[in-house]
């Protein structure tokens, strides 16, 4: 049910489908399952966004310290391509990303923890993502990195079409240009907290 990936501290979660002939039921949420899957808590706020068109592309965004945020993603309506970018300096995998498909279909979540960027393209057309973040959302601690960074190399599926940004993320910085916002700790218990 939870799958560490490349970079470990992203966590596929795979719930279970209960299934008949009338549908299916799927548990979204256990508290006490995360918890020993050594997901951090508490989620203290839940989010939607529905985009309307096929590849719309937001990201790739996090939020900095006192403020910063793990995310559990979910697409609850259509299909996304999911981006995780590790934005910790010091971190082995530093500039690294992991990605996958998260669809109303598979009902798979993603875990993106704190001092990591996050960014998805929408598959389909209508497509509704809903997220749990650990902390509030804080304007001030709002920042966020070029979706088409050439050093990240994200080969996101656009199928030669070109992405409908926000104005915001269509001016967001390089990684090389981004100040330290999160310190890689191996030892610590809270991955990219501030040294």
């Amino acid at each position: 049910m939870f799958y560490p990936q490349s970079i470990p501290e992203v966590v596929l979660v795979k719930p279970k489908q209960f299934g008949d002939a009338r549908g299916y039921f799927i548990e979204t949420y256990r508290q006490s399952a995360y918890d020993a899957a050594g997901i951090p808590g508490p989620f203290v706020q839940d989010n939607y966004s529905l985009s309307r068109e096929i590849y719309v592309l937001r990201g790739l965004h996090f939020q900095a310290h006192p403020s910063a945020q793990g995310k559990l993603v979910r697409c609850t309506q259509g299909a996304i391509f999911d981006v995780a970018v590790d934005i910790r300096r010091g971190s082995p995998t530093y500039g690294q990303h992991v990605s996958t498909t998260l669809s109303a279909e598979n009902g798979w979540q993603l875990f993106i923890p704190v001092g990591f960027a996050h960014g998805f393209c929408t598959l389909a057309p209508d497509c509704a993502v809903d997220y749990k973040v650990t902390s509030y959302y804080d304007p001030a601690s709002d920042k966020g990195i070029a979706w088409d960074d050439p050093d990240i190399g994200i080969d996101w599926p656009l199928k030669g079409h070109r992405p409908v940004l926000s104005d915001k993320d269509a001016e967001q910085p390089q990684l090389r240009d981004l100040q330290s916002y999160f310190d890689y700790l191996p030892d610590s218990t809270k991955p990219g907290a501030p040294t």
